[in-house]
C-alpha cells in the first residue's frame, strides 16, 4: 500500500506545481474531447430529431443500428478510423493520422450514436400536440425543428453529458489514431496506461484524479438537472 500512498502524494505535487507533462495531457484531453462533443452534437441532434420525429420506411432498422452502435468497442472504431486515415486508406493524403483532429474524428463516431439515440427518444416523448399546434400556426420545417429541440433541451444536455463521459474516458481511439505522442497527442487515458506500465504511479494517479473530478462534476450536474426537471 505504501507505493499507492506515495504515488498519491506525488500526484498532488505534480498537479499543484504545474508539472508540464501532466498538464499537457490534461489540456490535450480537454481540447480533443471538446472538438468531439461539439461535432457529435452538431451532427447528431438533427439526425436524432429526424429519427424520432419522422415516420419513414426502415425507421425500425435504423433505430436498431443506432442502438447497436451504442456498445461498439472503442478499439474497433479506432481500427476503422486508422484504416481510413493511414497512408493506404482513402483519406491518407489528408494527413490526419496521429493528430488531434484525427482523434476527434474517431471520438465523434463514438459519441454520435449516444446523441442520436437519446435525442430520438426525447423527440418521441415530446407532446405530439406541439407539432399539430406549430403546423396549424404555419410553422415551417426549420421552425418545427428548433421548437422541438428547445422543448427537448434538457434531454439534449443529458445526451451531451453521457456522450462526453464516454469520450473523455476512452483509450482505444486515442491510442490507435493519436499514437500517444508526447507533447502532441498524449491524452489523460493514454498517459495513465503508459506511465502505469513504466511503474510511474504518481503521474498515473494524478491523471486518474483529474478524470474522477471530471466524472464527479458531470454526475453532480446531471443529478441537479434531473432534480430540477423531476426526471
Amino acid at each position: 500500500m505504501d507505493f499507492i500512498l506515495d504515488g498519491l502524494m506525488q500526484a498532488f505535487v505534480l498537479l499543484f506545481t504545474g508539472d508540464p507533462q501532466t498538464w499537457n495531457a490534461i489540456l490535450t484531453t480537454v481540447c480533443v474531447s471538446s472538438l468531439s462533443i461539439t461535432a457529435s452534437l452538431v451532427i447528431g441532434a438533427p439526425l436524432g430529431f429526424a429519427l424520432g420525429y419522422y415516420d419513414f420506411r426502415g425507421r425500425g432498422a435504423m433505430r436498431t443500428i443506432v442502438d447497436t452502435l451504442l456498445s461498439f468497442p472503442t478499439v474497433v472504431i479506432g481500427l476503422l478510423v486508422y484504416a481510413m486515415l493511414s497512408r493506404q486508406g482513402p483519406l491518407g493524403n489528408v494527413g490526419l493520422l496521429f493528430t488531434i483532429p484525427g482523434i476527434a474524428i474517431g471520438q465523434t463516431l463514438l459519441g454520435l450514436p449516444i446523441v442520436v439515440a437519446m435525442m430520438a427518444t426525447a423527440v418521441e416523448n415530446v407532446d405530439r400536440r406541439l407539432n399539430y399546434t406549430l403546423l396549424t400556426l404555419g410553422a415551417d420545417s426549420r421552425q418545427v425543428l428548433l421548437t422541438t429541440l428547445w422543448e427537448a433541451r434538457y434531454s439534449l444536455v443529458l445526451a451531451a453529458a453521457a456522450a462526453y463521459g464516454r469520450i473523455v474516458s476512452e483509450i482505444g481511439i486515442s491510442m490507435m489514431v493519436g499514437g500517444n505522442i508526447k507533447w502532441h497527442t498524449r491524452t489523460i487515458t493514454t498517459a495513465i496506461a503508459l506511465e502505469t506500465g513504466k511503474g510511474e504511479f504518481a503521474m498515473g494517479i494524478a491523471l486518474g484524479l483529474v478524470l474522477m473530478i471530471l466524472a464527479f462534476i458531470m454526475n453532480f450536474g446531471l443529478s441537479g438537472m434531473r432534480r430540477r426537471e423531476g426526471m
